[in-house]
């Protein structure tokens, strides 16, 4: 008996500021689609639907309502920055589509019609800062991109941080794409903070990485050991772009490439091809469980749902998720710590919980 086959919506970039992230988000979400048509035991496959905004976030929005007009996909695995998300979501509301986004975000939202399978605030953010702050210091320099996920991390880090009775520096931001970063580098070696905290994206990112990463060969104050740049969205897939200015950098997220301490660890090459990965499995989980699942809510899947397997809170559609610290030495990211999985608590509203650390302490090598 022939298989039926699902169409799903792959809504990303493969050009624009942040295409190496969208190309490995997109990755993950295509051999997720390869696995599940290859079991046996599944009685239906995924076609793909794929859509390509080109970096222009004007075009998300369109080709969103494209997918959910002119095919019979409802669900779309797609977009990188929280702009896009945002754009989406109303044609999602209209034609009842279900957005699964697979990227770290700032939190303070939880739509009906998004699925969050990457980090929010208390599942990056704030680990990273209860680190740093014992390891480095208080004083800190904020930058980023300026747009929602730059406002919103430092706000939140901004209030992080004065909260425990630290001092913020500077908070400067970036067009995305922008180069302009003389200005910055030159604040930052005024007021000498303890530490960045970079929600830069893309080549502005980069720019910004190689100029301290200068700065700090004319001073040894900026370097990694003393003064680090600390993120919630770089990763393995950035690296390359980076190249000897990426040594010393440190990141949070659920998933590094290095760690081998879950059992079930994969090789995937960076968080973003792994949510994306697991966004694509867990779809595919529940829309096993009964008949004509595709045409279900992602609220009436969740709720037909009584295995106790899944990974989506069916209140806030976050997952729960590990929380690790890394550094990157000789080119690879290296796990400085490791929390206990924490379900994302994307208002914060549950407080500030305290983490569990599991494994083994390790020293931080510059």
């Amino acid at each position: 008996m022939a298989k039926r086959q699902i169409e799903l919506g792959v809504l990303y970039s493969r050009s624009g500021n942040y295409s190496l992230i969208s190309e490995a988000c997109r990755i993950g979400a295509l051999g997720a689609i390869a696995h599940v048509n290859s079991d046996p035991s599944r009685d239906f496959t995924f076609h793909a639907i794929e859509r390509d905004p080109m970096g222009n976030i004007d075009n998300y929005e369109p080709l969103c309502t494209d997918i959910l007009t002119n095919t019979t996909a409802r669900h779309v695995i797609g977009c990188i920055t929280s702009w896009s998300r945002k754009e989406v979501i109303p044609s999602l509301e209209r034609h009842g589509g279900t957005l699964w986004y697979t990227v770290p975000y700032e939190g303070f939202e939880a739509s009906d019609r998004v699925v969050y399978t990457h980090a929010c605030p208390n599942q990056h953010l704030l680990p990273l800062l209860d680190w740093a702050f014992p390891t480095y210091g208080k004083r800190a320099f904020l930058t980023g991109s300026n747009y929602i996920w730059g406002w919103e991390m430092n706000r939140i880090a901004r209030e992080t941080i004065t909260g425990a009775g630290g001092t913020v520096l500077g908070e400067r931001y970036l067009p995305i794409g922008s180069f302009d970063i003389e200005r910055m580098i030159e604040e930052i070696e005024a007021t000498r903070p303890d530490f960045i905290l970079n929600s830069l994206i893309g080549p502005s990112q980069y720019r910004f990485i190689s100029a301290y990463h200068e700065l700090g060969q004319r001073d040894p104050h900026f370097r990694p050991e003393t003064c680090p740049v600390m993120s919630c969205n770089l990763t393995e897939c950035e690296l390359p772009a980076l190249g000897e200015a990426a040594e010393g950098l440190i990141a949070a997220g659920p998933y590094f490439r290095s760690d081998t301490y879950s059992s079930e660890h994969r090789n995937f090459g960076s968080s973003h091809e792994a949510m994306s990965y697991a966004a694509v499995m867990e779809l595919a989980r529940l829309l096993s469980l009964g008949a004509n699942g595709e045409t279900l809510s992602i609220s009436a899947l969740l709720e037909q749902d009584q295995t106790g397997t899944g990974i989506v809170d069916p209140q806030t559609h976050h997952t729960s998720l590990p929380v690790l610290i890394a550094q990157v030495e000789n080119g690879e990211f290296v796990i400085r710590r490791r929390f206990a999985p924490v379900l994302g608590d994307p208002y914060l509203s549950r407080g500030k919980g305290v983490l569990q650390e599991i494994g083994p302490d390790l020293k931080v090598v510059s």
